[in-house]
């Protein structure tokens, strides 16, 4: 529509000052509004204490959850310089809390190394948040300044201190720029261990004061460590091999363990930042590693195994933390999520490819053991490709689906969602209620393949399996591309027993190991069926938690209340799983996301792993959090 261009003046542009910007836009800075975005405020304070840290200035580092909804972090750094800056007449401490892009990351005279680097974190958080305190300890003194909303409402105050350095933030995110201010202590807790893994001379406690619990990450053997701790549930096929080195101010650190497991588990940072998408470090440690083998098995096992080695193989079962240090860290955006320096893919090669070598030609037996495991997935790799073949043709997919797959009409693909269902009495009530023109099913024949256990030789013969492959037709592994799903969502609907969470969980499993991409795009969502039917007279009401249960059963009170528990799908006729599980004005959906990959990991490994230690030590430290189990 055509507008009078006359309006169209100097009154129309609107200039925001730095933190009324962020609230404007605050996804822009810290990525979200969510969870992951209110966790976000935490890091980046914290982040600030470890490039003291890596200065050599700072060895403890504090992080207390309160319980009126703030978080304090303070540490024992040189503490945020105080003097009146020059150029703006306010205490330096002033401009950094209320200035974007100021900061002393900018040259690399105070921090040689800095994950900070856009030097818009701390401003940010202060803008963010009901009130910030900040606490400063140096030169003998003890200076105080309180924010509100990212404004000063006091001045900096001085007073006699007690000889200590340091630095102490509190700060409390605002209510209304939030889904919710309620910090989770396990996501915190993984980024600081996280941080305690990468920097071995730091201790981070952590303090929930909400609970009384607490702890403390310091772990002498740095990114050993960290490889050791991932690769717990698993059978590693030797000890955990360390390479690192310096070059031209770029240091770099590597540790490397192979276990009999079939995923590859490799993780990238710089900075201190976890690299998601790598960048140039992975890509360096990658191509050396392949060539290294390669150069190795010619040499010392070239009349035993006559074949190149492709960089999957190399890869399959192993366990790698890639962490380099750099001064002017080139990052995608504030997210920092690749890094794009090109000197350092070199910089990795060369010493991949020397001290490699060096422990493989001085290690012969482990290097033996390490050869035949990527021989032996290089050959896994030739029968995948011939059984990928198989699954690809368009006479197999029909081969598995005829009377499983209940298609919609739609080909409308972002309105359409796909219903994996457990069991044909769910299925065939699923079938019968649910809207044809948007909705499929493909039920499920008891549980699927533990994928866990299994490469995708194995993966790949199993009809159920195929039929989800096939159904979805995205393709599987590497070459999952989620622009050619059939469906918009792919929605998990079991049965809400202990079957149902085995079934939830094998089926998450295969998600996460062959289709990563449908969680990272946000395309996975979990239905949450009722519980319970309560009815009294002509009142119904479907009840989804014991919580909800007893509000309503508070609210109705008196007695002729009948209440039917519903162990399973198939127990709902179809307009009943209709309106409760599958109607999207009505239903509960939970979408599945990947907020660490590295815990991921872990969860996955330890729940469907082989070890059964692990596994018991895992339900008996989270049996209280337990909910809606039916045995």
């Amino acid at each position: 529509m055509m507008t009078d261009v006359s309006n169209y003046s100097s009154e129309a542009i609107q200039v925001l000052d730095d933190l009324e910007a962020v609230r404007k836009r605050p996804a822009m800075y810290i990525g979200s509004v969510g969870i992951r975005g209110l966790h976000h405020l935490i890091f980046e304070v914290v982040d600030n204490s470890i490039d003291e840290a890596l200065a050599g200035f700072c060895s403890k580092i504090s992080v207390v959850l309160h319980k009126d909804g703030s978080v304090s972090v303070e540490d024992n750094g040189r503490g945020i310089p105080v003097d009146i800056h020059e150029k703006f007449g306010k205490p330096a401490v002033e401009i950094v809390l209320t200035k974007l892009h100021a900061g002393g990351k900018f040259d690399n005279k105070v921090y040689r190394v800095s994950g900070g680097l856009h030097g818009v974190g701390i401003s940010v958080v202060n803008a963010l948040s009901e009130f910030l305190e900040v606490t400063i300890w140096r030169d003998g003194k003890e200076y105080f300044q309180r924010y509100e909303r990212g404004v000063p409402v006091t001045p900096l105050r001085k007073r006699d201190g007690t000889g200590r350095r340091g630095t102490r933030i509190r700060f409390k995110p605002l209510s209304d720029i939030f889904e919710t201010t309620e910090f989770r202590f396990d996501i915190v807790a993984q980024r600081l261990r996280e941080l305690a893994y990468l920097n071995r001379d730091i201790e981070i406690t952590l303090v929930d004061e909400r609970t009384g619990r607490k702890t403390v990450f310091h772990y002498e053997g740095g990114i050993e460590s960290f490889v050791e701790n991932i690769n717990k549930s698993r059978n590693p096929l030797h000890e955990v091999i360390f390479m690192g080195g310096e070059k031209n101010g770029v240091i770099v650190e590597i540790a490397m363990q192979y276990t009999d497991f079939y995923a590859e588990n490799i993780f990238s940072f710089a900075n201190n930042i976890n690299t998601r998408e790598g960048g140039t470090h992975l890509s360096g440690f990658k191509s050396a590693l392949t060539r290294t083998l390669n150069e190795y098995m010619k040499k010392h096992l070239g009349k035993k195994y006559q074949l190149t080695l492709k960089g999957e193989d190399t890869r399959e079962g192993l366990t790698a933390i890639i962490n380099v240090r750099l001064p002017d860290p080139q990052f995608e955006g504030q997210t920092k999520t690749k890094l794009g320096n090109s000197e350092v893919k070199g910089i990795v090669e060369t010493i991949v490819n020397s001290q490699l070598m060096e422990f493989l030609e001085t290690h012969p037996d482990v290097a033996r053991r390490i050869i035949e495991r990527c021989v032996t997935s290089a050959r896994a790799r030739e029968a995948a490709k011939r059984a990928r073949e198989i699954v690809r043709k368009k006479g197999e997919i029909d081969a598995t689906l005829p009377g499983k797959l209940a298609d919609c009409s739609s080909r409308n693909r972002e309105k359409t969602e796909l219903f994996i269902v457990e069991g044909d009495s769910a299925g065939g009530s699923a079938k019968q209620g649910r809207n044809r023109e948007f909705q499929a099913i493909l039920p499920l024949r008891g549980k699927i393949l533990n994928v866990e256990k299994s490469r995708i030789t194995k993966v790949l013969k199993s009809e159920e399996i195929k039929a989800i492959f096939s159904a979805i037709g995205a393709g599987v592994g590497e070459e999952f591309d989620v622009s050619k799903m059939r469906y918009g969502k792919v929605i998990i609907m079991t049965d809400a027993d202990i079957d149902g969470s085995h079934i939830r969980t094998l089926l998450l499993t295969l998600f996460y190991r062959y289709m990563k991409p449908l969680i990272e795009n946000g395309r996975l969502y979990i239905a949450q069926p009722p519980l319970y039917r309560v009815t009294k007279g002509k009142k119904e009401h479907y009840v989804y938690s014991e919580r909800e249960l007893k509000r309503i059963l508070d609210e109705l009170g008196g007695d002729r209340i009948n209440i039917q528990r519903y162990k399973g799908l198939g127990e709902m006729n179809p307009e009943q799983l209709w309106k409760t599980t599958m109607d999207p004005e009505n239903r509960v959906l939970y979408q599945v996301t990947l907020e660490d990959a590295i815990e991921a990991e872990e969860i996955f490994t330890t729940l469907m792993g082989t070890e059964i230690e692990p596994r018991r030590r895992f339900i008996f430290e989270h049996a209280e959090d337990v909910k809606n189990l039916d045995v």
